[in-house]
């Protein structure tokens, strides 16, 4: 029997579905900006099909800050029915208040989520009383949660002495780091060695990787998912010879996840490939000609030096 959330959180962590690559998955809308439910679900699938391991709906590349509330839930639930068995499907469950982020953590358990991602309290600068008691009302829902720092938008950063702070409260069992700083990865492994740590920023993959991570939350997967599926092997086995030539190919890429324009880089990138990306919801603009230029040019010397 388990008596204490730690040893709870330990036995979890064992099956770990976060770990591997999980596709920060990108949504498609039609020209009138609806969203097109069977191409979701035909995305879904798909990557499923190319190897990766898992999505994660309902995130920034998911656009989820447009939605409503029913297109927000049947999200998860077309993502859900369109998984096969053992392809986690990972909702984010961000949200400006703690009451709408509970709530879509026990929709995300209702429709069968292995497990959530969580942003802090984001829409103001919260402090660590805050932070605290945001987590402890996901947590309590039931599910694991996967701790999203992203202090570049959120302005709140979950520092590696705050989230070993969080996991020892059994409040988090991974992060998905989006700060941008592998050094991160060594302070974290020192202070919560068994937080999982997951690759949030797509041009840090290899450095956090070799320094520890044990997965990858990425968007460039909606595009190549084999080759970066490639990379982030070559990566965990710590086969820096395979690794570094194909990271240097794809790095150029990459780089757009950190910026502005990243769902719609995204997006164009998958039109490129001969995936369907289709437009962004307002603001979201379309990309600006020098933008669509260089996307263009890396996406296609992508493609011609056998990236798939």
């Amino acid at each position: 029997m388990l008596h204490t959330r730690q040893e709870k959180l330990r036995w979890i962590v064992r099956a770990a579905p976060w770990r591997g690559v999980l596709v920060a998955n990108a949504l498609p809308f039609t020209d009138d900006l609806e969203i097109d439910f069977d191409r979701h679900a035909q995305h879904v699938a798909w990557l499923a099909e190319s190897g990766c391991d898992g999505i994660t709906p309902n995130g920034s590349l998911g656009e989820y800050q447009t939605l409503t509330d029913s297109e927000r839930a049947r999200v998860v639930e077309t993502a859900m029915a369109a998984a096969p068995g053992g392809f986690a499907v990972i909702p984010g469950v961000g949200a400006y208040g703690s009451r709408e982020a509970v709530r879509w953590t026990e929709h995300a358990a209702e429709a069968g989520a292995p497990a959530v991602m969580s942003l802090p309290p984001n829409a103001y600068r919260a402090d660590e009383r805050s932070i605290f008691d945001h987590f402890r009302a996901v947590a309590a829902v039931g599910l694991p949660v996967i701790a999203y720092n992203n202090p570049i938008d959120t302005k709140v950063d979950l520092t590696p002495e705050l989230l070993a702070r969080l996991y020892g409260e059994g409040l988090i069992v991974a992060v998905k780091e989006f700060a941008g700083d592998p050094r991160r990865a060594y302070a974290l492994a020192e202070l919560a060695p068994e937080l999982d740590l997951l690759v949030g920023s797509d041009d840090t993959l290899l450095e956090t990787v070799l320094a520890g991570a044990r997965g990858w939350v990425s968007g460039y997967p909606n595009v190549f998912p084999r080759s970066c599926l490639e990379l982030y092997r070559a990566a965990m086995e710590q086969d820096v010879k395979k690794a570094v030539p194909l990271y240097r190919q794809l790095h150029a890429l990459l780089r757009w996840d950190s910026k502005p324009e990243f769902v719609q880089a995204v997006k164009f990138s998958m039109d490129l490939a001969g995936r369907y990306g289709g437009p962004c919801r307002p603001p979201r603009v379309p990309l600006a000609d020098e933008h669509r230029s260089v996307i263009r040019e890396l996406t296609d010397k992508a493609i011609a030096e056998g990236m798939t």
